[in-house]
């Protein structure tokens, strides 16, 4: 009697493993098609998703491909290298129109007319940066449409001589406490390379923590590059301004 409770018990323990263990499969199926629909966004890429889904069942039944992996790649990078040219158009005319639009805003200064703007947040009472310095900074980097691209979670060293043309000369100037926020033309920003979506043109939020960084520490500085030398495509959901 004992024996056939604990068969009981066993099978039952078994059966239940059994369904958590296909529901943890459901929900990581699920899950997994979150991620490859979330990635396939990133390609830059306008995919049929039905036909994608097709392609996987295919894929898995052992059915052959309409293409090679070879022609898939190369046809994917031939429609994302004019989807990024449209998007480089699309986005220069967004930034020069803002830009001309801006210069009229109340409180805007312009330092390189449709190239450079800025608008004081809030005034400082100390040290000014000068050219070529480091100085110790808060930032928020945002796109036209407010989405944060990159910001500092605490403060960090930027080096002038080696970051973007909008920081080298949006920042000159400004006092220590003083807050600032930059918009900045894909000239002086990153252009059509980088990790931003071509020709974007950004926002930065800055405040200045200290005017020049202590010499010893100047070497760690943050550096902002437009990295014009890169060949690859640029990431077109960058988290990070690194």
């Amino acid at each position: 009697m004992l024996v056939r409770l604990l068969f009981v018990v066993t099978l039952a323990s078994f059966s239940l493993f059994a369904q958590e263990e296909e529901k943890d499969i459901e929900k990581m199926s699920e899950a997994f098609g979150h991620l490859l629909g979330n990635n396939i966004e990133t390609i830059g890429v306008e995919f049929d998703i039905d036909l994608v889904v097709k392609g996987l069942k295919d894929a898995s039944n052992g059915k052959n491909a309409p293409m090679s992996g070879d022609e898939c790649l190369e046809a994917i990078s031939f429609l994302r290298e004019n989807s990024l040219k449209e998007l480089a158009e699309t986005n220069l005319k967004k930034a020069e129109e803002f830009l001309k639009q801006n210069a009229k805003e109340k409180n805007i200064v312009t330092l390189d007319e449709g190239k450079l703007q800025y608008k004081i947040e809030k005034k400082g009472n100390g040290p000014q940066v000068d050219p070529h310095s480091n100085p110790v900074i808060h930032y928020t980097g945002k796109y036209l449409d407010g989405k944060i691209f990159g910001q500092s979670t605490e403060a960090e060293i930027l080096s002038l001589d080696e970051t973007i043309q909008g920081f080298s000369k949006g920042l000159v100037g400004m006092q220590e406490g003083e807050k600032r926020t930059l918009y900045i033309h894909p000239d002086y920003g990153y252009g059509v390379q980088g990790f931003v979506p071509p020709n974007s043109l950004l926002t930065f939020e800055i405040e200045i923590v200290n005017a020049e960084a202590p010499e010893e520490k100047a070497t760690d500085s943050l550096i902002l590059e437009s990295d014009r030398d890169s060949k690859s495509p640029p990431d077109l959901d960058a988290p990070s301004i690194r």
